[in-house]
């Protein structure tokens, strides 16, 4: 266990020395910039909707995908970030409490 361990972390600190020694030129294309971005937001979205919709290897539908929507509707109505946070959280402890997810 404890190689594998040792392996991944050899394997993080390789990749993030990589990004230090590639020239900044290379780096600063419109090509490499827009693909950066397309990855980290696929990523973020694949990482919300992993825990937003299962629970362990199924897939399971309840008050977090509620939680979810209403959160989105408020980042895009261009809330604070702690009123989306707080209208998540109350709205998943509200169907919880009911009883609907």
């Amino acid at each position: 266990m404890w190689a594998w361990i040792l392996l991944a972390c050899t394997l993080a600190f390789a990749t993030k020395l990589l990004g230090y020694l590639i020239p900044h030129d290379v780096l600063a294309t419109p090509v490499i910039e827009r693909a950066a971005g397309a990855v980290t937001i696929g990523l973020l979205v694949a990482l919300i909707a992993s825990n937003a919709l299962s629970i362990g290897q199924a897939i399971h539908i309840d008050a977090r995908l509620a939680a979810l929507i209403v959160a989105g509707v408020a980042l895009w109505l261009r809330a604070p970030f702690l009123v989306v946070v707080i209208l998540g959280a109350l709205t998943a402890a509200l169907l919880r409490a009911w009883g609907i997810a």
